[in-house]
């Protein structure tokens, strides 16, 4: 934490003389250089007042009395200066003059207070401008939030002028020895919660940014893909459990057309369409980014829709697959890999990088994978794209071939 510098003063304006010629007092307290200066209530004499003492002379009870009450007045202000700083508050002169005057700041907004009307914006806008899972993000930061502040400052809410880099210091290191949040974790919640900042400074509630100079930096992340003969393994597996056969469809289904999760439970007969060729392809806006997807259906696709052409939750819901939530497929996905033999940590996205690492090892172009996915521009496929054995020995008959010398 920053050192602050500290400096109260008293002082009689000669100008400002009363009808019986009597100054008046007044105090000015000096934080980092920064003046905040108010009345004491006072007058006196400026023929008794001491200006390279800041006090009256003592020769007096009038001045006797005057010095006892300025005593008081900086007792008073030392504590509440050093209450502030017990309590983390972002001490100013103007906040500490406050809150001896006991003014109340109609502009003096609370962090939660700020953080609660963001979501239900965003709430309202669910669908719209955000997509649910967003709303839902948010939600979960606020709630951190607050647990934050109830475990580490004893409070249920602060306002904005208290929040200091220290702040924000202390969340980060609650997130990850707390709540044991990952590095890329905690780093999401902390960009989170610096949107609530950002809102505030923009509407002038915050005066001082507490992540000036704090930066966040996502580590990569190598995520499992399967490879092909992985894949037909969990395709060819007969399975007894309806339950986990749905779930082996909806990964395989995942898997073979690169679709989200939040995009393939939103799956509609309406987003399967056939060109003038006949070959069927889905075309679906992407829940997350509204980007068109344009993803021929292969063979394998189209039979795992037609198992589910009867299915009463798909009739009931107009949706083409019964697909559950989530955090239950992410469970189920765990048990399909036991049953297969698979030793990788399988997720619902982990379907999107084996589409996009199959199709690109099989020859498509970075560019057709990239309008598949739904993505703007190649450099987010990239993210997607892994270079396997196949590909390099492939590529290395290619260099052999062209590379060999005339006998």
């Amino acid at each position: 934490m920053e050192r602050t510098t500290f400096s109260l003063l008293f002082y009689i304006r000669r100008n400002k003389l009363n009808k019986n010629g009597e100054a008046p007092v007044f105090m000015r307290l000096t934080v980092n250089g920064q003046r905040a200066d108010a009345s004491v209530k006072r007058f006196i004499a400026p023929r008794l007042w001491n200006t390279a003492k800041g006090k009256a002379h003592e020769k007096t009870r009038e001045g006797k009395d005057l010095n006892l009450y300025l005593d008081a007045i900086s007792a008073n202000i030392l504590r509440i200066q050093r209450d502030m700083e017990l309590d983390r508050f972002e001490v100013s002169a103007q906040t500490v003059l406050d809150r001896y005057l006991g003014k109340t700041n109609s502009d003096r907004h609370t962090l939660l207070e700020v953080f609660r009307a963001h979501n239900e914006k965003c709430k309202a806008l669910s669908g719209i401008s955000f997509a649910p899972g967003t709303v839902i993000r948010y939600e979960t930061s606020l709630r951190l939030t607050g647990e934050f502040m109830r475990n580490t400052y004893k409070k249920e809410d602060m306002y904005l002028d208290e929040l200091s880099a220290q702040f924000v210091e202390d969340y980060e290191f609650y997130l990850k020895t707390v709540r044991k949040c990952c590095h890329n974790t905690t780093a999401k919640y902390l960009m989170n919660f610096k949107k609530i900042i950002r809102i505030a400074l923009a509407k002038g509630w915050l005066k001082k940014d507490p992540f000036a100079q704090i930066r966040f930096h996502l580590e990569p992340v190598e995520r499992d893909f399967l490879e092909k003969h992985e894949l037909k393994i969990l395709l060819d597996k007969k399975i007894e459990i309806v339950r986990l056969a749905q779930v082996r469809d909806i990964f395989g289904f995942c898997c073979l057309t690169g679709l989200a999760f939040t995009d393939v439970q939103q799956l509609k007969p309406e987003h399967i369409v056939t060109d003038i060729n006949g070959t069927k392809w889905i075309r679906k806006a992407r829940q997350k980014t509204r980007n068109m997807c344009n993803i021929p259906l292969l063979d394998a696709a189209r039979k795992i829709l037609a198992r589910y052409e009867d299915n009463p939750y798909c009739q009931v819901h107009g949706v083409l697959l019964p697909v559950c939530s989530n955090q239950k497929m992410n469970a189920y996905l765990k048990e399909l890999a036991d049953i297969c033999g698979i030793r990788k940590n399988l997720s619902t996205h982990c379907a999107r990088h084996t589409f996009a690492t199959l199709t690109l090892a099989s020859g498509a172009t970075i560019e057709n994978v990239a309008k598949m996915l739904g993505h703007a521009n190649t450099n987010m496929t990239r993210h997607y794209a892994r270079i396997l054995d196949s590909s390099i020995v492939r590529d290395m008959q290619t260099v052999a071939k062209n590379m060999a010398l005339e006998s």
